[in-house]
């Protein structure tokens, strides 16, 4: 699991008439052990988002290109995997590997936001806490999941990049310098950008993750992990009630 971290496209400058903005403080429990969020993501972006599942998955090229010169970066996929805490904070509740897609865009205030897509994602889970188990408000009562349940995931970050904020480097590996090294979202962020932000000041402003598994005997199948923007935690990958 990665170090515990924190989680705009800005389209347009905000504006006054702009007041109904989403605050994100669901809790996160994701495979990047980020376990709160902070700040907000433009209306406009959260209205280009859409179906959250098909923004997970989507080649961003199109949606995400702004008009003018300055178009979108991509970068990866690159091959990556971390544990994923659960909403109970003291117990990883599955492994996860999967694809780890970015995609920059320069905003015309001349900051930068980065959207991070977990493409093609599986799982598979410790026995212990099921992941929504600490979560009295996502529709489903606490529980436990036993060990070697499998299952696929994919899921998005938006972070905003602080003003002041300059990109120090085009290179294609996750890692500048270091193709082989892991990638990790603090990595990829931290050797692209200066200064180094993540996470100390990058938070993730929207996030969502969705957790899919069959049968397995299992009493829940799916697990939402979202922003409350995204409508917040729902489900659970669960093989027994608590009592």
């Amino acid at each position: 699991m990665e170090e515990g971290v924190m989680r705009t496209l800005r389209f347009a400058p905000m504006t006054a008439v702009v007041l109904s903005l989403w605050f994100a403080s669901t809790v996160l429990a994701d495979p990047d052990a980020n376990h709160g969020t902070s700040g907000l993501t433009d209306p406009i972006l959260l209205v280009l988002i859409g179906n959250d599942d098909v923004f997970s998955t989507a080649d961003l090229t199109t949606l995400l290109d702004p008009p003018g010169p300055n178009g979108t970066q991509h970068y990866g996929p690159y091959s990556s995997g971390s544990t994923d805490s659960g909403t109970c904070g003291v117990n990883d509740w599955a492994d996860d590997t999967f694809d780890r897609v970015f995609t920059i865009r320069q905003n015309p205030n001349n900051t930068f936001t980065v959207v991070e897509q977990f493409k093609n994602g599986s799982f598979i889970t410790f026995a212990g806490s099921s992941p929504g188990s600490c979560d009295m408000n996502d529709g489903s009562p606490p529980g436990t999941v036993n060990s070697g349940v499998i299952g696929v995931m994919h899921g998005y970050f938006i972070i905003p990049l602080p003003p002041g904020t300059t990109q120090t480097s085009t290179d294609p590996s996750c890692v500048v310098g270091d193709p082989n090294a892991p990638c990790t979202t603090a990595a990829f962020i931290n050797s692209h950008f200066a200064p180094a932000c993540y996470p100390a000041t990058c938070p993730v402003t929207t996030f969502f993750f969705h957790y899919s598994a069959g049968d397995q005997q299992l009493v829940e199948r799916e697990w939402k992990n979202a922003s409350d923007d995204r409508g917040g935690n729902h489900g659970d990958i669960r093989s027994m009630n608590l009592p």
